[in-house]
């Protein structure tokens, strides 16, 4: 072999070297990106996954288990699959609460934020002692009420309408756990009550939580000062003490306006004021629809309807339908002022009243009744529905026991704020 054909086979060797370890090189870094691809896609399906299944949990812990079963429907995942198990088993497990004349509701008006002002104020201390309760006794009357199994129910879980037939469907819930609606009247922030220690509006804050402000030394506070926000907070941190998110009724009546709104043309006006804050009413109101809440008619004017005539009565709910309704939207639930129900424990049936308010769009009425821990009467045509207040009233009722009904809900003793004695 000459010198120039080694040089010549030894090149071709050094090229074949060259190109065997440049394809090594790809191959390697082929694998290398697809790898890396494979990580970044892995985690993004595995969080899809995860994200559904949280989803789940949370849907399973407020009773929703069709939702948390729709939510897993093309997960095969291990977790998954158990997951959907405990679902099964749950809803299997669970009890239906089917009879309307057990379904218990409890009702407070506006909390106390500040004690020393509300129950010495000049001319309202002796009612603000017995119908209003302080932020203390609401927050430890919702956690006893929690601890004893208690989840909130709305109308709207319980009832279904067709063609104006009314039926009672009631709510499933687990074994050990008990339906629960709660109200809490005049939402609205009167004038009167304006400086004696209560919040004087339901606002939005800077995240779009409703939150209530709250008069002090010239200042306004915003925070959690009334039932609504230290609620939402509670169901937050304790999401199964809610029946698929459901929060509470709000009865509002219409003459100071609503939500601590000035809205009623009627009494401030047709205006540029009057129209800004029907505005500013009407997003809290959504936002309060879109986070579990849900609104009653108290009438416009706090109306007695046991006494007032028929006449007064029509009078008074075309206010509401008309200053009202444009805020919050319809409402098929009636809370009566004063637990005045228009007739005894005797059926509706041929009552006047009745027969125009179930023409103006009511199913649904609220008295009040704090002999028995539960009551309802049903019918294709409405639901009835007692009331017991939790107040000043029903405490000392509790403590010289003369009435003790709260105790199947709360502990009165250990609820009991010792500023009342101040």
């Amino acid at each position: 072999m000459t010198t120039f054909q080694k040089w010549t086979v030894g090149l071709l060797v050094v090229l074949l070297v060259i190109s065997i370890g440049m394809s090594t090189y790809l191959i390697k870094q082929s694998s290398s990106k697809s790898t890396t691809n494979e990580s970044k896609d892995s985690p993004a399906m595995q969080s899809t996954e995860d994200k559904k299944i949280e989803q789940a949990k949370f849907a399973l812990q407020q009773y929703n288990y069709s939702k948390a079963q729709a939510l897993l429907k093309d997960e095969q995942s291990s977790q998954a699959k158990e997951l959907n198990k405990k679902i099964e088993t749950n809803q299997q497990e669970s009890i239906k609460w089917e009879d309307p004349e057990k379904i218990s509701h409890l009702f407070f008006h506006s909390l106390i934020v500040d004690p020393q002002k509300a129950f010495h104020d000049k001319e309202q201390a002796k009612g603000y002692r017995d119908y209003m309760v302080t932020i203390s006794e609401f927050n430890k009357s919702i956690q006893q009420l929690y601890d004893k199994g208690y989840v909130l129910v709305d109308f709207q879980d319980l009832l279904t309408k067709k063609e104006d037939e009314l039926k009672f469907t009631g709510v499933r819930l687990p074994k050990g756990k008990k339906p629960l609606i709660l109200s809490q009247d005049d939402v609205s922030y009167y004038e009167y009550m304006a400086g004696a220690g209560f919040a004087d509006k339901l606002l939005l804050d800077t995240k779009g939580s409703v939150k209530t402000s709250y008069q002090k030394a010239g200042k306004s506070k915003i925070g959690n000062y009334d039932m609504v926000p230290l609620l939402d907070d509670f169901v937050a941190k304790h999401p199964d003490f809610s029946y698929r998110g459901t929060k509470g009724v709000l009865a509002l009546t219409g003459y100071n306006g609503v939500l601590g709104y000035r809205t009623s043309k009627s009494e401030y006006g047709d205006n540029e004021k009057t129209n800004r804050e029907i505005k500013q009413a009407k997003k809290v109101a959504q936002a309060l629809k879109e986070n579990g809440w849900s609104f009653a008619s108290h009438t416009w004017g706090h109306l007695n309807m046991a006494e007032a005539n028929l006449e007064n009565i029509k009078k008074d709910n075309q206010l509401w339908q008309k200053e009202v309704v444009p805020i919050i939207g319809k409402s098929n639930i009636l809370i009566y002022p004063h637990g005045a129900d228009i007739s005894d424990f005797q059926s509706y049936e041929g009552n006047a009243k009745f027969t125009y308010l179930k023409q103006a769009g009511f199913d649904v009425f609220c008295n009040v009744d704090a002999s028995v821990p539960a009551w309802g009467q049903f019918d294709s045509d409405y639901y009835r529905n007692a009331r017991i207040n939790i107040d000043g009233i029903r405490f000392e009722a509790d403590l010289t026991g003369q009435n003790q009904v709260l105790k199947d809900f709360i502990d009165v003793k250990k609820v009991y704020d010792p500023v009342r004695k101040q």
